[in-house]
């Protein structure tokens, strides 16, 4: 890979395969992109190369403040950066802040038992209801089942 730019410009070979062959190639430049760049860009961050094309490298970052002292400094990083035989034509660092996913907080299984009053009254409720799957939801919420 001594010369980037012509791994991402699309060729004719490219149409029969609906450019996913195109894609491939492009994801697996810029994932060993990430893997030379990673080290020389600010740590402790994880960045992640999502472009590289007519010299301008988009990279992105979960840190705000990381991300935000490469933009700060994008000129001494682009000298850095355009030294490496990959990126001699890179001019511009576009730095992006990827969201984290959240995951949602897990609901606790209430593990209490009802007591044995409790039991007894919702036994009683399911035998006045007239509505089958309300009587049935009654007895196993009686019998802690779910």
């Amino acid at each position: 890979m001594s010369e980037p730019c012509n791994v991402f410009r699309q060729t004719r070979k490219h149409i029969k395969t609906g450019n996913l062959t195109f894609l491939s190639t492009q994801v697996a430049a810029w994932q060993k992109l990430t893997q030379i760049i990673q080290p020389l860009l600010p740590q402790p961050e994880l960045w992640q190369v999502v472009c590289y094309q007519q010299g301008i490298l988009t990279i992105t970052g979960t840190n705000q403040a990381m991300v935000s002292q490469l933009a700060y400094l994008q000129k001494q990083y682009v000298a850095q950066l355009s030294q490496l035989a990959e990126l001699q034509d890179l001019h511009k660092i576009q730095v992006r802040l990827k969201p984290q996913l959240q995951t949602p907080p897990k609901q606790e299984k209430s593990s209490r038992t009802l007591s044995t009053e409790t039991q007894e009254m919702l036994r009683g409720a399911a035998d006045f209801v007239s509505d089958p799957k309300l009587s049935q939801a009654l007895l196993r919420l009686a019998s802690n089942k779910k």
